[in-house]
């Protein structure tokens, strides 16, 4: 490569990435997660748009899994440990036993509706069978419900990558298939190693980056994203599950309480932009839409099976036990959407070159982009219907601790939400421990100096400096009153 092919590449790739942006203002608006755009880009610059040629299905896998382990640290960073900790045991579930349901259900159909053989539709099966992390967190983050369901649906798209990709391996295989206790053990085997590393790289990498005072606060998200990748790379060369891995890892990280942590997000969040917007063209140039058009009935057929059989089946009998009531079952069916992860995991058979891969690749494409296109813009519409709407707790109280070395102090940045119990307290009726004080108050563009009378109001924002003896008490006291109000433990915090 020569510098005016670095330079033509550098152009090539800056305008893609422009127009994808400004692309999102209108996913946002219509409901639609920026996939099929991005797809849509992909599928113009290729072989049958403006004649782009590309046909590397290794390529394009290498660069998926890369894409998603982005992608699930930017979830794991902003998913609240709060949220998802009540409903961990139920995503556990659902994310393993809910997913061989769906394998299973999906592959029958597959196999009676659509007459694949059993090993080609028990790979459709486990190919689709996953929630995408980037359409579930792009879409329920513009769909008010309540925590539960939230943290629900988030960890489960989280978690359940990693035993649909050692199922996907296993059917992509030329032999013969392992049996199924050696399956089940392969993928028992892979979660506790990927869990282990996670939970352990996660602990860990908080301990040190909480400690560590970095003299840039520009090398923290550097830090994160990095221990994110070791938790990845490290699960995934002791055969366990990456994926899983990253994602818990991730999670602990971002509720680790760091120094700059929304600088930490907001990196994170650039870098999955700009993985999905990357993974979304390859697998749109990848596809071919001369060779689509044999697909799409199978597509339809596999996928209403998905949808309104497999999905409400492995929910009913996931989460009956957990007594998670039938309206919030029914949204939890619809709210499993699928997205790039099905579409990367079809590169597997096309890898391995298998028999009816490329049929396979091109009815998992069909079938994201229709059934993407249906349940996307509608899950407002069936959360309406339904009667489920925001939790009444609101969300948590946004606050960010930034280190004062030199001055041995924390400065606590704290925003207060729209149903913030903090609103209508005056500041002394704070009763933050002594060594702390609120030093400064942004409300409406405004900034002034708060005295003792000052009365708080939602959507103010506070600047508290703390001495670091008294951080964490501070920072629990603010905590409470978010949560209780001005009388929120107030013998213990007289």
């Amino acid at each position: 490569m020569t510098v005016d092919h670095l330079n033509r590449l550098m152009l090539e790739f800056a305008v893609i990435l422009l127009f994808a942006v400004v692309a999102v203002r209108f996913a946002t608006r219509s409901g639609l997660p920026s996939l099929l755009i991005y797809l849509g880009i992909g599928v113009a610059l290729g072989q049958n748009g403006l004649g782009v040629t590309f046909n590397n299905a290794e390529l394009t896998q290498v660069l998926g899994y890369a894409a998603l382990v982005v992608i699930l640290a930017e979830g794991g960073l902003k998913t609240s440990l709060r949220a998802i900790r009540p409903v961990l045991p139920a995503a556990t579930v659902l994310a393993t036993f809910g997913v061989a349901v769906s394998v299973f259900i999906t592959a029958a159909g597959a196999h009676w509706l659509g007459g694949f053989d059993w090993r080609v539709s028990l790979l459709l099966g486990a190919i689709v069978s996953s929630t995408d992390a980037a359409a579930v967190f792009s879409v329920l983050r513009l769909v008010p419900l309540p925590s539960r369901l939230t943290g629900l649906l988030e960890a489960e798209s989280g978690f359940n990558d990693a035993p649909v990709v050692i199922l996907v391996v296993a059917f992509a295989t030329t032999g013969p298939l392992d049996s199924w206790y050696v399956l089940v053990g392969t993928i028992i085997g892979e979660l506790v190693v990927g869990g282990v590393v996670g939970y352990a790289v996660g602990k860990l990498g908080a301990y040190a980056v909480k400690r560590i005072a970095l003299p840039s606060s520009g090398l923290y998200p550097i830090a994160v994203i990095s221990l994110s990748l070791v938790a990845y790379a490290g699960g995934a060369l002791l055969h366990g599950s990456g994926f899983l891995a990253v994602y818990i890892a991730s999670v602990l990280l971002g509720n680790a309480k760091l120094p700059h942590g929304p600088a930490v997000r907001g990196f994170a969040d650039g870098l999955a932009w700009i993985g999905q917007i990357g993974m979304f063209v390859v697998l749109g140039l990848l596809c071919n839409p001369d060779t689509m058009g044999s697909a799409v009935v199978p597509a339809l057929v596999i996928g209403a099976v998905l949808v309104f059989l497999a999905r409400p089946a492995s929910v009913l009998l996931t989460m009956t036990p957990f007594r998670l009531p039938w309206r919030e079952q029914a949204l939890l069916s619809w709210a499993g959407l699928r997205g790039a992860v099905p579409i990367v995991l079809a590169t597997i058979p096309l890898v391995a070159g298998i028999p009816q891969a490329q049929e396979v690749f091109n009815i998992v494409f069909v079938l994201v982009v229709v059934f993407t296109l249906l349940q996307a813009p509608s899950l407002p519409l069936v959360a309406r219907w339904l009667r489920i709407g925001e939790g009444s707790l609101g969300q948590d109280l946004d606050i960010e601790s930034a280190p004062l070395e030199h001055l041995h102090g924390q400065l606590l940045s704290v925003s207060l939400s729209g149903t913030s119990r903090m609103s209508g307290v005056e500041v002394s009726e704070l009763r933050l421990p002594a060594g702390s004080a609120v030093t400064l108050v942004v409300r409406d563009g405004t900034s002034f100096v708060p005295d003792k009378a000052t009365v708080l109001r939602a959507h103010d924002e506070l600047l508290v400096v703390t001495t670091e003896e008294v951080s964490e008490h501070a920072e629990r006291r603010l905590r409470a009153v978010d949560q209780g109000g001005k009388l929120a433990g107030w013998l213990q915090g007289r």
